[in-house]
């Protein structure tokens, strides 16, 4: 039996490319509902009732107020996977990065509510978590995160300019140090001190990296580089959409490679004679950064992953 999906913000840059990368799954049926009934709350309570999973695209504000609709549909309401920051550390919700832990997969696949990981964060959790969970960073240590993403990622206002030739061929922004993103850094990279993020946006589509630098001889461990890869590598040996590839011979690198997929590169850069280190993430902000992590958690929402 095919399983019912209904993609409520469905014309957004992450809604959009949801719905491309559903075309290639089978098993789904994506049921809409009519433009002129979008925002009429009585249409939109009886299309939830009749599907298996609703995926949130929406203001933060509108996905809470979707989630508090559908918490009025008793037996009948969906299961919620929801791409907005609203609910990334709410209690309750399961954060949907199925690599997190050896037992993510499986809490996703049997949650109620899946929040989407925040594109930058994906990075920087990715780096960060395996590394503090075998005692390599500490979590209260001080730490500097930097990104840069391609506009894409910055809605449609951005975008336009960025179209239309109007916007900077790049920006820092977020200068007030209070990222929508750095509460979930922390909750699920382990760390208990708030690290310094800085992000940018860039003159081009899509594609991300983020970074971050150490200082190896003020990790407690003085851990070289070579073991710091090793760490990222055994966490992820059985991750199919991550990589931890050893930087031989790089000296730069650009964001844009992974454009179209849901994959995730890692790299510990290193120069062991100073005793300095960069961590860096490479992805698509709207593959494994947005919309390709939301079907990757669909599928083990609805079983379609075995």
């Amino acid at each position: 039996m095919n399983a019912r999906v209904f993609i409520d913000g469905q014309s957004g840059t992450t809604g959009l490319g949801i719905q491309a990368r559903l075309e290639a799954v089978p098993g789904v049926v994506l049921v809409e509902l009519p433009p002129q009934e979008r925002k009429n709350p009585a249409a939109k309570a009886d299309i939830l009732r009749s599907v298996d999973l609703a995926i949130l695209c929406l203001p933060n504000a509108a996905a809470e107020e979707s989630v508090a609709l559908i918490a009025t549909l008793g037996n009948a309401a969906p299961r919620v996977l929801d791409a907005s920051t609203a609910h990334r550390v709410a209690p309750g919700w399961v954060y949907g990065f199925p690599e997190l832990t050896p037992e993510q997969g499986d809490k996703i696949r049997g949650a109620q509510r899946v929040a989407n990981p925040g594109c930058y964060a994906t990075g920087a959790v990715a780096l960060l978590r395996p590394l503090v969970d075998a005692g390599l960073i500490p979590a209260d240590i001080p730490l500097s995160i930097n990104a840069v993403s391609g506009y894409s990622g910055g809605g449609k206002t951005m975008i336009a300019d960025f179209e239309a030739g109007r916007a900077p061929h790049f920006e820092l922004y977020a200068l007030e140090l209070e990222h929508k993103h750095v509460p979930e850094i922390m909750a699920y990279g382990g760390l208990t001190r708030r690290p310094i993020f800085v992000p940018s946006v860039g003159n081009f589509a899509q594609g991300m990296l983020v970074s971050i630098p150490l200082f190896l001889d003020e990790l407690p461990e003085k851990p070289e580089a070579e073991e710091l890869g090793a760490a990222l590598a055994a966490h992820y040996a059985e991750a199919a959409n991550i990589r931890v590839l050893r930087p031989d011979g790089e000296t730069t690198l650009e964001p844009e490679s992974l454009n179209g997929s849901n994959d995730l590169e890692l790299r510990v850069f290193a120069n062991p004679a100073r005793r300095q280190a960069v961590l860096v993430a490479k992805l698509d902000n709207l593959g494994k950064g947005a919309s390709g992590a939301a079907v990757q958690n669909l599928r083990l929402m609805l079983g379609l992953d075995e």
